[in-house]
């Protein structure tokens, strides 16, 4: 998993980008949840943004081991194939999610 925080993100000129992943076919959806999702494994990359609210991500690292990280709205997470996680929202959130169609 990698977080991506974009007040740290300055380009080297105006209207420079950060790439976060490509897709060739993708889904762009918002989501409500006042719940947990459940674990799952991505089968393709997942671009996930907190809009509103806060949300504890859950992740395995290369090891296995769960980790936590604490997403506020702005924060970005890019999951990539095979990456093990689960979101908790603290409260309601707003969350926008980009994946390819069809995935878990």
């Amino acid at each position: 998993m990698r977080f991506i925080d974009p007040r740290d993100f300055t380009a080297d000129r105006p209207w420079g980008a950060l790439d976060i992943t490509r897709f060739e076919a993708a889904t762009v959806r918002l989501h409500w949840t006042d719940k947990p999702y459940v674990w799952h494994v991505n089968d393709g990359e997942e671009v996930f943004v907190v809009l509103d609210g806060t949300v504890d991500m859950h992740w395995k690292d290369g090891q296995g081991i769960e980790r936590v990280t604490r997403m506020k709205a702005g924060d970005i997470a890019h999951a990539g194939i095979g990456a093990e996680h689960v979101a908790h929202p603290v409260g309601p959130a707003r969350i926008l999610v980009v994946e390819q169609p069809g995935s878990v």
